[in-house]
């Protein structure tokens, strides 16, 4: 049985990624109540707001490290396969959707690197690759090598993660998360665990992967990121969209006064 798809006729003027109505509850306590966003491709949607407000479990939702209690999600494909053509939106919210095979879909990087200690940098960038993708060593390693090369970091590929600066595992991590060439890209607060002087470097990239094409859902507390990087910044308040719009109307011209009051705070932290 295979799961359910809604045809989509062009897959470059369409969305990558729908999510509707999407609730997600920790125990009493709801987190996400009632999300719809939808993201096309080539595009980078900012997720904003304050610790809580349900950006890094909608992320997770999206790659199904959280399961949803209400809604669907959905997820374009990129190339034909499992029966399915390219630029079909698929639910793979659906029981029987195999959830490792989405995530090959789908790259994420978390603010904690989690790169594998035990491996050196082009076995944690070729991994999936060549174990989810089943891409040869010889092959991975080229493309990996490729990257890393243009992340200035080519000479780091036999080193450890423990050798690295944090800004510099933190790009490994990206690397590693598009080497695949996943359809989407999750970044979740991915400068949060930096020093401020290696947040500049990860940004970069960031605007790098921008430039290049790539979809891209992302979380930050960086305002002034947000608003050189996104094409749409989403302002997320106690698990619901308070306002979506572009940098400019979000940031110049905020329609509510959660969305005002929010940035007024994040401003000025302290109040003066």
């Amino acid at each position: 049985m295979t799961a359910s798809v809604e045809r989509v006729a062009d897959p470059v003027a369409r969305p990558v990624l729908e999510v509707r109505g999407v609730h997600k509850r920790f125990g009493e306590h709801p987190v996400l109540r009632g999300i719809d966003l939808t993201v096309d491709r080539h595009e980078v949607v900012v997720l904003i707001g304050a610790s809580g407000s349900g950006k890094s479990t909608l992320l997770k939702t999206i790659n199904l490290l959280e399961q949803i209690d209400d809604g669907r999600i959905l997820l374009a494909r990129a190339s034909a396969d499992d029966g399915g053509t390219a630029g079909e939106l698929e639910d793979i919210t659906d029981p029987r959707v195999d959830p490792d095979r989405v995530r090959a879909r789908i790259g994420v990087v978390f603010q904690h690197y989690n790169l594998f200690p035990h491996m050196n940098v082009i076995d944690n960038v070729t991994l999936a690759a060549r174990k989810v993708v089943g891409v040869s060593r010889g092959e991975a390693e080229r493309a990996g090598l490729a990257l890393l090369t243009r992340i200035g970091l080519a000479d780091k590929a036999k080193e450890f993660p423990d050798r690295l600066s944090g800004g510099q595992q933190q790009r490994v991590a990206i690397v590693r998360a598009i080497a695949t060439d996943p359809e989407l890209l999750l970044l979740d607060e991915i400068t949060s665990a930096l020093d401020p002087q290696l947040v500049g470097e990860v940004l970069d990239l960031v605007r790098e992967l921008k430039a290049a094409g790539s979809t891209i859902v992302m979380a930050t507390h960086e305002m002034s990121f947000a608003r050189r990087v996104a094409d749409r910044v989403v302002y997320l308040k106690d698990g619901v969209i308070v306002e979506s719009g572009s940098p400019e109307q979000i940031f110049d011209n905020p329609q509510r006064e959660e969305t005002r009051e929010f940035l007024a705070r994040v401003r000025d932290p302290f109040g003066e």
